[in-house]
C-alpha cells in the first residue's frame, strides 16, 4: 500500500515515460523515411518528403501529411500544425531521417496528389512540356520559375525526372503547393491539344522569341539537357523559336542550361501579355 506522497511521483515518472515514448520515432518510421528517396517506394506507397520550414509550411495547405518530424523549439515557433502523425525529435534523430547536410528542424511526409487533367483544363492557358528532363535540381527551378510566371500546369514525359524526388522537391522552394505537375506520354498529350493551341519549342533554326509573334497561350515544350527536343516532339512543334545570343554570329557556349531557357521564354511570353 502507498502513502499519498509516495503515488505522486510514481505519477509523475509514468507521465515522463509516456511523453518520452510518444516522442521517440520509431526504426520502422525511420526506415520507411529513408526509403522515400526512391522512386520505387515513392510509387508504392504514394509518399514523399519535404524539409525546411517555408517548404512544408507551403506544402501543409495544400497536400495531406501523414508524418511530420520536427525539434522541439520548430514546434513551439510553429504550434497548431496539423498531419496524422506529429513526432518531437532530436536533432540527431532528425539527421538519420533528413537528405539535407545541414537538417532545417522538420520533416514532412506528404501524400502525393491524384494526377488528372482534360483538354478544357487548358483552354486559353499557357504551359510547359518538359521533354526527357533528367536533372532533379533543373525540374525543380522549372517548377519554380512556372510557379514565378502564373503557370499552374506543367506536363512532364514520362522519362522526365520524378517531380516527387527529394533533390527536386527541395529545388521547388514551395512551388508544388501551387503548380500540378501531370505525368504522361508526351507525343499523345500533343497530338491530343495540337488542334486547340499552338505547340513552341526551342531551336537553333527557329525564329528569333524577340521579334517573332507570341500567342498568350500554348504549350511550351523544353527538351532534355543534352539532346534538347526529341524527334518525335519535334514533328508535333508548330512554332520554332530561338533564343539567340549576343552579338549574333559569334562564338559563344553551346546552349543554354534547361532552367535559364524557361526563364527567358516564360518571361518574354509574359512580357507580351503586361
Amino acid at each position: 500500500m502507498f502513502l499519498k506522497n509516495e503515488i505522486q511521483p510514481i505519477i509523475e515518472i509514468k507521465h515522463l515515460i509516456k511523453s518520452v515514448t510518444s516522442q521517440m520515432i520509431s526504426k520502422n518510421k525511420i526506415k520507411l523515411i529513408n526509403s522515400l528517396e526512391q522512386k520505387k517506394f515513392r510509387d508504392e506507397t504514394g509518399l514523399f518528403v519535404a524539409e525546411g520550414t517555408k517548404l512544408v509550411l507551403d506544402l501543409l495547405s495544400v497536400f495531406h501529411c501523414s508524418v511530420l518530424a520536427a525539434t522541439k523549439s520548430w514546434l513551439n515557433e510553429n504550434s497548431g500544425v496539423k498531419a496524422d502523425e506529429v513526432i518531437e525529435v532530436e536533432p540527431n534523430e532528425l539527421n538519420k531521417i533528413s537528405n539535407l547536410k545541414t537538417p532545417q528542424g522538420v520533416l514532412a511526409v506528404f501524400v502525393k496528389p491524384q494526377e488528372g487533367w482534360e483538354p478544357s483544363d487548358l483552354h486559353q492557358k499557357l504551359v510547359l512540356a518538359l521533354d526527357d528532363v533528367q536533372d532533379p535540381g533543373n525540374l525543380g527551378t522549372i517548377l519554380r520559375i512556372a510557379d514565378w510566371f502564373g503557370i499552374t500546369d506543367v506536363f512532364c514525359s514520362d522519362h522526365t525526372v520524378d517531380a516527387y524526388n527529394p533533390k527536386t522537391v527541395q529545388a521547388t522552394m514551395g512551388a508544388l503547393a501551387r503548380v500540378r505537375v501531370h505525368t504522361v506520354n508526351l507525343v499523345d498529350f500533343l497530338e491530343k491539344c495540337s488542334s486547340a493551341m499552338p505547340i513552341y519549342g526551342t531551336f537553333m533554326d527557329g525564329d528569333n522569341i524577340y521579334s517573332k509573334s507570341l500567342s498568350s497561350h500554348g504549350i511550351i515544350v523544353m527538351g532534355n539537357e543534352g539532346n534538347g527536343i526529341s524527334p518525335e516532339t519535334e514533328k508535333l512543334v508548330t512554332e520554332r523559336l530561338l533564343i539567340p545570343n549576343f552579338p549574333n554570329g559569334r562564338n559563344t557556349s553551346e546552349s543554354l542550361n534547361v532552367g535559364v531557357a524557361t526563364a527567358l521564354v516564360c518571361a518574354e511570353f509574359r512580357r507580351r501579355v503586361q
